[in-house]
Formats: structure tokens, sequence, C-alpha cells
């Protein structure tokens, strides 16, 4: 059977057999450029900002003037030498890439928020590694002067508390403009940057400089909305901000006991989200959580960490939302957060990114197609009429 397979593959003419070799090397491509490329752009084409009226006194040319827009994630965790196997890297790097630059392709944000943990090693990454993993990423996370970029500092870039240290707090600030307790004003909206891992309440010398500036940020933003608690003399000389409402921007949640009530696709697996929260390390304290709902009185908090999604409200009014994580090393269905936000109001939205196991179907289902074509072109494989046609022939003869 084999043989003579072999002799009828060698008869064919040679023009057919390079006919049918082209047909399959297109048929490759196209499934890889579909999977790799073009399969961002028909997922995130679908993502649509989301609406907000910003106010009925608000004429729609001032809203659209006073509207920004932000893509807010979290958690891309680029591997790093001792942890990264290079496969990993390859694979990882170029999703979050293609998704990135689609997202901004696009969508065309205004600014670009990444909520910490942007690496994975920061936390123990010798200088040449560092330098290796902010190549990588500078690569990956490129963008047009049009487009900014504000990055947060998570516990993988600066370590744990117990791991942190001013020389990794003032590499991470060096490379990304980055202190806890500064303030970012754009369209008269106030965003507040807290270095929550520096929120551990214990004195040290980060946690010292960093509350310190919380508390003078605090003062500032509460003079500026003019509130009666605050006397004439007491901001008097103080420097009036924008009275927008603050929003946070952290990579710890503010204090919840578990992902118990947090619900959604992108939320926490059934298994873990009973799993009671360690304060201080999947969480921030209810002491630290306590002092910044008490110093800015945000409309909004957005965290990361738990590389899941959550909604949570605070004191009954302070919704915190959670951003799960960006890259296909945490997750099977990585998203990032659209924000249309105006100086009294804001809309979010969610956006998913293409389903790695979906992917991994279309490369599988393509795989057997491709097997059925090559085994049916050489003969080894009888098709469905023929195969039908012999079997009622031999009935016949029976």
């Amino acid at each position: 059977m084999l043989g003579s397979s072999s002799t009828t593959v060698k008869n064919l003419p040679l023009k057919k057999r390079l006919c049918f070799l082209l047909k399959l090397v297109c048929f490759v491509s196209s499934v890889l450029i579909f999977c790799e490329f073009l399969i961002y752009y028909v997922v995130i084409f679908q993502c649509r900002w989301p609406d907000v009226k910003g106010g009925a006194h608000i004429s729609e040319k001032e809203t659209s003037a006073s509207l920004l827009k932000a893509i807010i994630l979290a958690d891309t965790h680029l591997l790093g030498e001792i942890k990264g196997h290079w496969l990993d890297k390859l694979r990882r790097e170029w999703q979050m890439e293609r998704s990135f630059q689609t997202a901004l392709w696009l969508l065309q944000p205004d600014i670009v928020f990444i909520l910490g943990d942007v690496f994975d090693e920061g936390k123990w990454s010798s200088p040449q590694a560092w330098a290796d993993d902010v190549r990588r990423f500078g690569k990956m996370f490129r963008h047009s002067d049009f487009t900014e970029l504000v990055v947060i500092a998570g516990n993988h870039d600066i370590g744990f508390h117990y791991e942190m240290t001013t020389y990794k707090v003032n590499r991470f600030e060096k490379l990304f403009n980055f202190t806890s307790g500064k303030l970012i004003t754009r369209k008269g909206i106030n965003f507040v940057l807290v270095n929550s891992v520096a929120m551990e309440g214990d004195g040290c010398a980060v946690c010292r400089t960093s509350e310190a500036k919380l508390v003078a940020l605090s003062h500032k933003l509460n003079c500026s909305q003019q509130k009666p608690n605050h006397s004439n003399k007491r901001c008097s000389d103080v420097e009036k901000l924008p009275a927008s409402e603050p929003i946070l921007l952290q990579h710890y949640p503010l204090y919840r006991k578990s992902d118990a009530e947090c619900t959604g696709e992108d939320s926490a697996p059934p298994e873990e989200k009973n799993i009671l929260f360690k304060e201080k390390y999947d969480v921030l304290s209810q002491e630290a959580s306590q002092k910044l709902l008490w110093w800015f009185q945000p409309r909004l908090i957005l965290s990361g960490h738990t590389h899941s999604a959550c909604e949570v409200l605070h004191a009954g009014k302070i919704p915190e939302i959670s951003v799960p994580s960006f890259s296909w090393r945490n997750r099977n269905n990585p998203s990032f957060i659209m924000g249309s936000i105006t100086p009294t109001d804001f809309s979010l939205q969610k956006c998913f990114l293409p389903f790695e196991s979906r992917v991994f179907t279309i490369y599988c289902a393509a795989g057997a197609l491709l097997v059925i074509l090559v085994l049916a072109h050489v003969q080894l494989l009888t098709p469905p009429f023929y195969f039908a046609q012999r079997l009622i022939s031999k009935h016949k003869a029976v």
C-alpha cells in the first residue's frame, strides 16, 4: 500500500506538486498571519469608548473639550533572565506588544496608565538585566507624542516592603518619572499616583517620605475644593489645583477580606475566591486604606496586583476597580479598561483581548485540516465518496 502510494506521488507532474506545495504554504501563512497579527485588530476593533454625560449644565462642545480618553492596564510582568524561558518571553511579549500597538492605533487614547508590576524581576534584577528589561519594555510599549504613558510602581518592580531599597525605588522613579504622592492633572482631572508598597506604616525612610508627600498633596486638594473644614487661613498660601475630586492610581488594592464578592468572567476562579487576603501582601492594611480614603476622598480608585477583576464599594460610595493582568501568562482572557473621564464624571468599559484558548483551537483545527489535505493528496486517505463506492461494490459482490 505504502509502496504504491509513493509511486503515485513520484508520478505526479512536477507542476502539480509545486502547486499543491504553494497552496499549503499559503494556508499555513494565512493561519499564522491571522492568529499572530490580524486577530488583535478583529477583537479590539469591537471595543468602544464608553459615553459620559458630564452634567446637564455642560454643553456638548465643552464636554468634548474636557473629555479625557484613558486606557488602564496592569501587571504586564515582563519576564527576566532568572525565571524567564526564552520561548515564553518571545510568545508573551509578542502578544502584549501586538495588543498594545493595535489598541493605540485603533482607539487613539490620550493617556495610558500601567498600574505596576511592569517587570517580573525588578525586585532582584542586576543593572545589566534591568537595562535589558527596560529596552524590551520600550520596544513593546512605544507610543507617539500624542499619547502619554504613566507607570505606577509595583512590588515586582521595586520589591515587597522587606525587599524595597532606596536604590530600587530611585531606579524605577528615574526611568518612569514616578514619585509616590505625585499629582497628574490633565484636562482639569486630578490623578494621584501612590506607591502602595511604601504604605507599610512602619516608619521606614521610603515610607515616611511617601506619606509626607501624600499628606501635603491631600492638603492642597482639599483646599482647592474649598471644603468647610479648611479655614481660609490654612489654605491662604496653598497653590490652588482644579477642584475635581481625585482618582487614585496604585498597585495594591485597598483592604478587602477576599474576592468572594467579585463577579464577572475575569474575576478570580471559584476555588480562589474565598481565600482570605493577607494585609500588606495581597492588599493594603486596613489602617493604610483608611488613611488614603480619609486624605483624598477619591471618586474612583484603580488598582492591580491580584491579576483578576473585582469591583468594590468603599464606605458605600467610593468605587474601586481591580484591573486584571494584561499578560496571557497570568490569564487566558487578559483585558484592559477604557475610561472616558471628565472633571465631574467618568465611565469605564472593559476591552477583552483574544482568548488564548481560542487561538490554540484555531491552530489545532488548522493543523488537523493540514494533515487531512496532505494525506488526501498522497492518496493515503481515501476521499469519502470513493470509500462509500467501494463499500457498495463489496456488498453487491457478496
